[in-house]
């Protein structure tokens, strides 16, 4: 059974929640402090209190890619660069039309893969990024068949059109005309002869 564009942007953020996880969690940890808790330290950055006694990698997508924004100077502007942080409110911007049941076009499920795609490969989750790839791969193929199999129905609708045009046959050679039509020769019509007969005014 084929999935939604919704259902893949819902597989994207599962597999960003997987590979970001451990890789905030590492540069949480080492921007701050020794002997210090990480999700007690960031939990300033958001409003999830309810995160406090979790550890990262077990916080959802959303948690993550804010955690990610908020901190951005502090802790990840060292490792990752101006494309990446686009890709963070990029995805940032999906989960939350995602999460308010928003419908998605093939052109931004494909966008959110990809994007899903380069910014685990950034991060070095190799795994979760080829996953987002061949999702992305799939959408592709199944776009690219659409088009294929819409250019080949105006194609055949061409053909129809022509065919029928081209094939018909002229009116007399389906028809034989009656023997007073077909014989029939008028005088041209000048102004002094009539179908009734040659007069001069």
């Amino acid at each position: 059974m084929a999935i939604t564009n919704h259902e893949r942007v819902g597989r994207a953020m599962e597999i960003l929640r997987t590979g970001l996880g451990p890789f905030v969690e590492r540069e949480i940890a080492t921007a701050h402090p020794p002997k210090t808790t990480p999700a007690r330290e960031t939990l300033r950055y958001l409003d999830k209190h309810d995160l406090a006694m979790r550890p990262i990698p077990e916080w959802d997508a959303h948690a993550l890619l804010m955690l990610m924004w908020k901190s951005w100077n502090v802790v990840f502007r060292t490792t990752l660069g101006h494309a990446e942080r686009n890709y963070v409110s990029e995805l940032r911007d999906a989960r939350n039309r995602w999460a308010h049941q928003s419908s998605f076009s093939t052109e931004d499920a494909q966008r959110i893969l990809d994007s899903t795609h380069r910014l685990l490969s950034a991060i070095s989750a190799p795994d979760e990024a080829a996953e987002a790839d061949k999702l992305r791969n799939e959408l592709l193929r199944l776009r690219f068949n659409e088009q294929a199999r819409q250019e080949r129905r105006r194609g055949a609708q061409t053909a129809l059109k022509i065919g029928a045009s081209s094939s018909l046959p002229a009116w007399r050679e389906v028809v034989v005309p009656h023997q007073d039509v077909a014989t029939v020769n008028l005088p041209r019509f000048d102004g002094r002869v009539s179908l009734w007969g040659s007069w001069s005014p």
